[in-house]
C-alpha cells in the first residue's frame, strides 16, 4: 500500500460564489484555476482557487449551496484550512494586509515550531497562514505570478489541516491504523501528524474537546478534506484497502480533474482520497485563461446550454487585468 502523500485540496461551502471569489482573488491573491459546477449538484458552482498552475495540494474550492443556513460550530468537524507562505516575514506582511482590508485575524503565535496566523472570511469560515521558514518534507506551489501579492509573501499551498473532535483514541487509530500516517507531537489538546514526506503540506492537527455538540454544516463550514494519491492505479489499491475494512465508500469516482475516493472512517467527517492529476489545464482552458469561463467536463458539456441557464454569470476574467504588486 503506497502511503498518502499529502494534502490534496480542501472543500467548504460558501454563502456568495461573488463574495468568495473577491475575497480569494483580490484579498488572498490565490488564482481561481476553475471555474465549473458542482458534478453531484448542477445548481451549484464548485470554484477552484490554487497556486500558478493548479498543483494538487494547493487548491482550496468551494460549494455555493442554494439556501445553505449557516454553520453551527461543534465537534466531529473539520474545523479550519490552513495556507502556506514561505517566511516568518510574510506572515508580517500578511498582519498589514489583514489590517488594511479588514480581515478579522489574531496576532502571530508558534505552534508546532511554526510561526502561524489564524484568521476568517465574511461567513466566519476558518483558516490559518503557516510561516514555512522552519519547514520540511512536501514541497510548497508555485505563487499566482499575475496575482497583487508579491511573490515572497504570496501564499503557495495547503497547510495543516485541523480537525475538532471529542474521540482521540477513535480518530489516533483512524489515522495512523487506518491511513498511516504518523503522531509526530501534542501541545495540550492538540495533536500533529504528519503523513508521506510530512511538514505543513501533509500534516493534520487534532483539536480534542470535552463535548457531545455535533456540528451541522452550512455556510463557513468545511464539506470535506482531501489526501493526494499518486495516481489511479494506486487510488484503486485504496479503493481496496478501504473495502476490505468493511467501511462504505463511493468506489471510483471520476471527476475528469481528477479521480477520487470518498469514505467516512470516523463519525461526521469525509475523508476524499485524490489522484494528483491530469489537473486544471484541459482541453477547454490552457495557462493563460484558467478560471475564467464556465468550463464542464465532458459528459455535462450536451447539457451547457441548460446548466448556463440555472448558474448565474460570473466575471473572472484577469488576463485582461495588470494587478500591481502591493507592497506594505
Amino acid at each position: 500500500m503506497e502511503n498518502l502523500l499529502g494534502i490534496h485540496h480542501v472543500t467548504a461551502i460558501t454563502s456568495s460564489a461573488e463574495r468568495i471569489y473577491e475575497f480569494f482573488t483580490y484579498i488572498l491573491g490565490m488564482r481561481l484555476v476553475k471555474k465549473t459546477i458542482n458534478q453531484d449538484d448542477i445548481h451549484t458552482y464548485h470554484l477552484f482557487f490554487a497556486d500558478d498552475v493548479g498543483s494538487p495540494g494547493t487548491d482550496i474550492t468551494f460549494f455555493d449551496f442554494n439556501g445553505a443556513p449557516k454553520k453551527v460550530e461543534g465537534i466531529n468537524e473539520i474545523a479550519r484550512t490552513s495556507f502556506r507562505v514561505p517566511s516568518d516575514e510574510a506572515l508580517e506582511y500578511w498582519i498589514k494586509r489583514f489590517n488594511k482590508y479588514e480581515v478579522k485575524h489574531e496576532e502571530i503565535i508558534e505552534l508546532f515550531g511554526k510561526k502561524v496566523i489564524f484568521f476568517e472570511d465574511f461567513d466566519e469560515q476558518k483558516y490559518a497562514l503557516f510561516s514555512d521558514e522552519n519547514n520540511t518534507g512536501v514541497p510548497s506551489g508555485i505563487p499566482w505570478k499575475k496575482g497583487p501579492i508579491p511573490d515572497e509573501f504570496a501564499i503557495t499551498g495547503l497547510g495543516p489541516i485541523f480537525l475538532r473532535i471529542n474521540n482521540l483514541d477513535l480518530m489516533d487509530k483512524v489515522l495512523v491504523e487506518g491511513l498511516f500516517m504518523r503522531k509526530k507531537t501534542s501541545a495540550g489538546n492538540l495533536h500533529l501528524y504528519e503523513m508521506g514526506d510530512g511538514g505543513n503540506g501533509a500534516s493534520v492537527i487534532l483539536e480534542v474537546v470535552d463535548s457531545n455538540e455535533r456540528g451541522i454544516q452550512g455556510y463557513g463550514a468545511v464539506h470535506h478534506v482531501a489526501f493526494r494519491v499518486k495516481d489511479e492505479e494506486v487510488l484503486r489499491t485504496w479503493i481496496k484497502y478501504i473495502g476490505l475494512l468493511g467501511l462504505p465508500h463511493s468506489g471510483f469516482v471520476d471527476r475528469f480533474y481528477f479521480k477520487s475516493l470518498y469514505t467516512r472512517m470516523y463519525p461526521g467527517i469525509l475523508f476524499e482520497f485524490a489522484t494528483d492529476g491530469p489537473g486544471f489545464i484541459d482541453d477547454e482552458e490552457d495557462y493563460e485563461i484558467l478560471g475564467e469561463t464556465l468550463t464542464l467536463p465532458p459528459r455535462f458539456r450536451e447539457q451547457r446550454e441548460y446548466i448556463e441557464k440555472l448558474v448565474r454569470s460570473i466575471d473572472t476574467v484577469r488576463s485582461n487585468k495588470v494587478f500591481e504588486k502591493e507592497y506594505l
